[in-house]
């Protein structure tokens, strides 16, 4: 979960009364999501279920230059997506009690991700 590294990047947003941040990933082999933040085993959970959807080393991939998780990357990235949108009220993101977000790795040795962070409101 990177819900706290995003507040430490953009503590501006102590400052809007209403408004929205969204959170993009500059990358095709990770993702970002939003879910239960309290419980680690749903973050297992979630693996578990990626790898059975998308298998790696499935032999009708041909996108795989690097490795057999290059292609089940892609569409785990592409199924989870590339942005989340959280509304800011009162300067704290208005998440769900139990909400984080989620940074979604798909590689087995994926290197470092990097995030745009853009924050708008009165």
């Amino acid at each position: 979960m990177v819900t706290d590294e995003i507040l430490e990047a953009i503590q501006e947003i102590t400052q809007l009364k209403i408004g929205m941040i969204q959170v993009f990933i500059q990358h095709t082999s990770a993702s970002l999501t939003i879910n239960e933040n309290a419980d680690p085993t749903v973050r297992l959970d979630f693996e578990t279920w990626a790898n059975k959807a998308v298998p790696e080393g499935d032999p009708d991939y041909q996108h795989d230059y690097e490795g057999d998780d290059d292609m089940p990357a892609h569409i785990k990235s592409s199924l989870m997506g590339a942005s989340v949108q959280i509304p800011i009220t009162n300067g704290r993101l208005n998440l769900g009690t139990w909400q984080g977000i989620y940074l979604c790795e798909h590689r087995n040795y994926g290197g470092s991700r990097s995030v745009v962070i853009t924050a708008w409101g009165t």
